[in-house]
């Protein structure tokens, strides 16, 4: 689980606002239910994150340098041979139901699993032990874009019909609607 955005456009700690009864942050942690999770989160965001045995916390005290520094982080800290779902913090509908769909699609016959809405990404992306050692060659960034659509990997994939799931916080405006969808979805 990726926490570790420097709030460009929003404030860092974005991940620690509440959208419905739970904070960002809280959404994504129960998203990831009683998996093993690697959580790389900011230095602002990562003493909010309770340790449990099956979470290890990583800090990325170089948050300015993008996702995929995160990822990296994350890979390196993840067995060699495992698939790796991404599970981005600031989605807030991205949740354990819709998790448990997307991983029951993962086979070893695949390098990437990718959800998509009509076309357009989604998460959680998975990267296969294949997909995972292209890291090393992306450049820093915010997108992982480019190794999502890269052709030569074997890829799936999974449409999703919930239009929610594409919303991230990342404005003010995108953190009032996710507020007001979660008040919608939460009665």
């Amino acid at each position: 689980m990726l926490a570790a955005g420097v709030g460009r456009r929003l404030h860092p700690q974005k991940v620690l606002s509440d959208v419905g009864k739970r904070s960002l942050l809280q959404r994504a942690l129960d998203a990831c239910g009683d998996r093993p999770t690697i959580v790389v989160a900011s230095p602002l965001v990562a003493p909010h994150v309770v340790p449990t045995s099956k979470r290890t916390i990583i800090v990325n005290e170089a948050p300015q340098r993008g996702m995929i520094h995160s990822l990296r982080l994350a890979d390196d800290a993840a067995p060699l041979d495992a698939p790796l779902a991404v599970i981005l913090a600031d989605m807030p509908f991205v949740d354990r139901d819709h998790v448990d769909r997307v991983i029951a699609h993962w086979d070893d016959a695949i390098d990437i699993l990718s959800p998509e809405h009509d076309g357009i990404p989604a998460h959680p992306v998975i990267f296969g032990p294949v997909a995972r050692r292209a890291l090393a060659a992306l450049p820093e960034g915010d997108s992982l874009r480019t190794l999502r659509t890269d052709r030569s990997f074997r890829r799936r994939v999974v449409p999703v019909d919930d239009r929610d799931l594409l919303l991230d916080v990342d404005s003010e405006e995108s953190l009032r609607l996710a507020r007001a969808r979660a008040e919608e979805r939460e009665r």
